[in-house]
């Protein structure tokens, strides 16, 4: 049964109206399309749990394919860590099972409230790229099934380039039913982390070096509202998982019981945005300044490490009505330094950006898609109220830096990247052409290939 309403993005920038199918059989797909000439005709996309920002899950005027109702565990072997799931599971389902059994994800983006099948479609990444390489690196085999009614079971040996180019697909490749990952052991759910206050862009790239063969997690935030002597200042943060015996005083005295802890909610949109100069840097200058020292070590649970705006539900509701933009960028490392200042102080000369600002490097470990985001070098994600056309000439301007070195911006965050510098950062776009199901497509990928 098919009905029709508007669905957002994360970053809430449209409503665009949708005809949604609501899938709950993984043996079954496409059945709904069969026999109804007018959905048969549609386009559609494969639909999680809608926290891409921009515009690469949605399909306006078409259709899209809702998963989440694909939420079954298939298989999980506490012995081995080798997990086999649905595509609509989310990794908070996948938390909730195995972190008491000793297991956690091999790699993690900021949110636990994203599917299996984003995680794959979109090759997320997280804060230990630099030893793991991205979520697709794990997953050692996954189902796909086309509109045409073709199935196939991809992995590193059976049907290879189907594989890489599903990962990092973007969802255009077919309806993942399933996917199987190999977990990583963990002996309890605490992390030993350390927070270190910066005070330059060039402090961070020193303390980066420093950190990365001993520290399996590295992230940066990073202050985007100054310019002068207080450009790209910042808190480091760096961690492993606890050991299994460890220091008993270094644990809080408020660390949240269980796997789940207790989240609150924006519980409206606001008239306007929240974020704006002054607010920006007020907070910033708290933020920046909230340890007492420059170094803070201690033990801390997994979540608020991992996902701190999992504790504020609908957090994307502060940037009011006109909703808010991601953009983040990928540098290679050559001349990452020199060119991540020169985005900061565009930015920051701007007047506009976000506290929401991170800053991180990649390894070198390869990506498996042929659309995967990450590439060794430094990362930058900043968040902008959406203000119009003086936030697209900042766009414009962190564009023409990105492209002259060779970098490239993230798809799953984007909702106004050009087919030029898509294509540009992609250099694999004419090999994933042949993978696209013809039945599939969304805002992005018309925009990007300029088909709309």
């Amino acid at each position: 049964m098919a009905t029709t309403r508007t669905i957002q993005a994360w970053g809430r920038l449209q409503r665009p109206e949708h005809t949604l199918c609501d899938l709950s059989d993984r043996h079954r797909p496409w059945p709904h399309l069969v026999g109804d000439a007018d959905l048969a005709q549609r386009t559609w996309l494969p639909f999680g749990n809608g926290r891409s920002y921009g515009d690469s899950n949605l399909n306006p005027d078409g259709g899209l394919l809702l998963t989440r109702h694909l939420d079954r565990f298939i298989d999980f072997d506490p012995s081995t860590g080798r997990l086999r799931c649905e595509a609509g599971v989310l990794l908070s389902d996948i938390l909730r099972l195995v972190v008491p059994q000793g297991w956690f994800l091999p790699v993690t983006p900021g949110t636990q409230f994203v599917t299996v099948g984003g995680a794959i479609a979109n090759d997320v990444h997280g804060k230990n790229h630099h030893v793991a390489g991205s979520f697709g690196n794990h997953v050692s085999q996954l189902e796909l099934v086309r509109s045409d009614g073709s199935v196939r079971v991809c992995s590193p040996q059976q049907h290879a380039d189907w594989f890489a180019a599903t990962i990092g697909g973007l969802g255009l490749t077919g309806v993942i039913t399933w996917a199987e990952m190999q977990l990583k052991r963990v002996a309890n759910p605490f992390m030993d982390s350390e927070t270190i206050r910066f005070h330059s862009v060039d402090e961070f790239f020193e303390i980066s070096a420093q950190s990365e063969c001993d520290h399996e997690y590295t992230v940066s935030w990073i202050d985007c509202a100054f310019t002068g002597r207080r450009l790209g200042r910042g808190l480091f943060n760096r961690a492993n998982h606890a050991p299994a015996v460890c220091n008993p005083q270094w644990l809080p005295a408020d660390l949240p019981s269980g796997v789940v802890e207790h989240t609150r909610s924006v519980p409206f949109t606001p008239p306007v945005s929240l974020i704006n100069t002054l607010s920006l840097k007020a907070f910033n200058t708290l933020y920046f300044n909230r340890q007492r020292g420059d170094v803070q070590r201690g033990l801390q649970h997994f979540r608020p490490f991992f996902y701190p705006l999992d504790a504020l539900l609908q957090w994307n509701r502060i940037y009011g009505p006109r909703g808010f933009y991601q953009y983040q960028c990928a540098i290679p490392p050559d001349d990452a330094l020199r060119v991540t200042k020169q985005l900061l102080q565009v930015i920051a000369a701007s007047g506009m950006g976000s506290f929401l600002a991170v800053l991180k490097q990649f390894g070198s470990v390869p990506s498996r898609g042929l659309l995967s985001f990450p590439m060794p070098g430094t990362t930058l994600a900043l968040d902008f109220p959406n203000q119009g056309p003086a936030l697209h000439k900042l766009f414009a301007a962190l564009d023409q830096i990105v492209l002259a070195h060779g970098g490239r911006l993230y798809p799953a965050k984007d909702g106004r990247m050009s087919a030029a510098m898509f294509q540009a950062g992609y250099p694999a776009w004419r090999d994933f052409l042949p993978f696209v199901d013809p039945r599939l497509s969304s805002g992005l990928w018309r925009r990007v290939m300029e088909t709309s």
